[in-house]
Order: structure tokens, then sequence, then C-alpha cells
């Protein structure tokens, strides 16, 4: 539980953020919570919309996919396939959908996305394809600079997303990177900085004063 001083830290922190992504070509906005993030995110949406997403506890946690299936919205949920192929297919689509929804590992004060991923399915579409990307991106993973940003996805995000995963990495047994080359296992492949959007109105990031995803 967030006390005030830790909340009034984050919003300071948050707008900072805001301020430079601005210049990145980025759109920032704050939301108090997830429920004000989530409330955002189904008004920037229209009705009728194609929407794909990534990998995210986040995304999960927000329950976003599950209030977009109510209503008249195409939905892109590769994880939800069991079979291979249909999964490689979706994934595919999702670079011609209007809307990527997303979360990233960290962003730093100085409005740089960094995300590191496995496959890069997750990355591909937030570089290229989709119309729009949204971000959602809780408070904890604001980090000072790019280099601050990586220790912190190492340290704090991979072990627990190789553990949810099942994948046999020396980060899910010692919590600790051990700069693995496992086929099949690592989930350190790609590390992608968003620094700049060169794209008008393409890249929202919605910034949220809670603790969310990993």
């Amino acid at each position: 539980m967030k006390t005030d001083n830790i909340s009034k830290g984050n919003k300071v922190k948050i707008e900072t953020v805001i301020k430079a992504l601005e210049k990145r070509g980025m759109k920032g906005y704050y939301a108090e919570n997830g429920e004000e993030a989530l409330k955002m995110i189904l008004e920037m949406i229209p009705e009728g919309s194609s929407v794909g997403r990534g990998g995210s506890e986040t995304l999960n946690q927000l329950g976003v996919f599950e209030e977009l299936n109510k209503g008249n919205y195409t939905t892109y949920e590769p994880f939800k396939e069991p079979d291979p192929e249909k999964g490689k297919a979706i994934r595919r689509a999702i670079f011609s959908a209007d809307f990527m929804l997303t979360s990233a590992n960290a962003i730093t004060l100085d409005g740089e996305i960094v995300n590191i991923d496995g496959t890069g399915n997750r990355v591909a579409p937030i570089i290229w394809g989709p119309d729009k990307v949204i971000f959602v991106i809780g408070a904890k993973k604001i980090a000072r600079d790019v280099h601050a940003a990586i220790a912190r996805i190492k340290c704090d995000a991979c072990p627990p997303n190789c553990i949810r995963l099942g994948k046999n990495t020396p980060c899910a047994v010692t919590g600790k990177c051990g700069n693995c080359l496992s086929p099949g296992n690592t989930v350190c492949c790609h590390t992608v900085i968003t620094r700049y959007s060169s794209i008008v109105d393409r890249m929202h990031v919605i910034l949220v004063n809670e603790d969310l995803g990993f």
C-alpha cells in the first residue's frame, strides 16, 4: 500500500516523465490508479477498432481485454491460442491492428521506454505496425536512466516473469541474471529503447501512480 509521501513522490516523477515524452514525440497521461487507467484506455479506443496485445501482467491486472471483449472490438490475444501455428498467425495479425496495447519493462525520467523481450513479438509491433500504441506503465517502473532501467528489468522483472513462464533460467533460480544463452528459455534476447516517435500521435503512455506488473 502506498504511503501519502510515496504517492506524492511518484506523482512528481510521473510529471517529469510526461514532460520528457512530449519532446520525444509521445503523449503522456497521468492516472491515479488502475481503475482510472482502464477508463482512459477504453476512452482512447473507439468501438469497432481492432486491438492487439503483448504479454503483460499490467494489462492482466487491469482486466483490459476482459472489458474489450464485452464490446464491439476485434481483439488479438495470441496467448489464448494453444495451437502454435494459429498463435503465430495472430501475432502477425497484430501488425495490421488499429491499436497495440502493452506495458513496458521500464521508462526513464527522460522519457525513454526500455523493453527486453524473448521472441520479439511484443517489441516488433511497438516499433512498427499498428496505427497507435498505448503503453500502461506503473510508477515502480520509472528509472533514473537507461542503465538503471536495464538493471531494474534484469533484477526485478525477468526473474518473476521467467518463473511465470516456467523458464529454466539462472534468474528464475537465484534472482540474478546469468546472461544465459539457453534455447527455449532465454527471455533477454532483444533490448529495445524507444527514444522518439517520428509518427505524430502514434505513441501514448499512461503512467499509473500504483504498483502494477513486474
